[in-house]
């Protein structure tokens, strides 16, 4: 994954009142913080930020930081704050990473192929649409692929069973359930209504074996 380079630039000034003035000249207050690195305060433009977080996921972005027409070392966005109403950016927070350590990502699933228990009558249920994983900053994958071509009505895909690419991994021992083929629901109903019927059945039966009973006692 390539990292993209965004300009920031150094701010002396904390606090509500400069915050809101930098907003009205279209920049964003920002802090750059990690392990190794003290924390700087920064600002961005919103020109220069808007577009690029378009382009995919802002928790799978790499940057490289310009800070005052100086290259920086590699950031990942922490936290991004908008306003709940007009969703302008309001924060950013960025997070310096090493490049040579695992970091924990956020991924969607992308389901591949036609399903042969969806074309039997099941449901394709998607449990989950995005997990979590282990990779270098630079092996971030765009994506998941699960293929579901031999999928039957009932069968299931649990997160351990997903390919996972190169040196990617799963962060702990989790095996949720990522998709499911349900049975479909009209067969379900039919097996409820014969159920019921059954029970019906059953009922009536042994209200007229009681009668039987009771008319022999008399």
């Amino acid at each position: 994954m390539d990292l993209i380079e965004l300009k920031t630039n150094k701010r002396e000034v904390v606090g509500d009142g400069p915050a809101k003035q930098l907003r009205r000249q279209g920049k964003i207050p920002a802090v750059l913080y990690g392990p190794h690195t003290d924390s700087v305060l920064l600002s961005v433009a919103v020109t220069d930020l808007e577009p690029i977080l378009k382009k995919g996921n802002i928790g799978r972005l790499l940057f490289k930081l310009i800070i005052d027409d100086v290259p920086g070392k590699p950031v990942m966005i922490k936290e991004l704050q908008m306003h709940p109403l007009s969703a302008d950016f309001l924060h950013v927070d960025f997070y310096e990473v090493d490049m040579e350590h695992k970091i924990k990502v956020s991924v969607p699933i992308i389901i591949s192929g036609k399903c042969k228990g969806v074309e039997e009558g099941g449901m394709l249920q998607t449990v989950r649409r995005e997990i979590d994983i282990l990779c270098l900053p630079h092996e971030i994958p765009e994506s998941l692929i699960i293929d579901v071509t031999d999928l039957d009505i009932g069968s299931s895909v649990h997160v351990k069973e997903i390919p996972l690419p190169g040196n990617v991994e799963l962060p702990g021992d989790i095996n949720f359930t990522i998709l499911t083929v349900l049975i479909p629901k009209v067969e379900s109903e039919e097996t409820e209504e014969e159920e019921l019927e059954e029970d019906g059945e059953a009922t009536d039966e042994a209200k007229a074996e009681e009668s039987v009973s009771e008319g022999d006692e008399k």
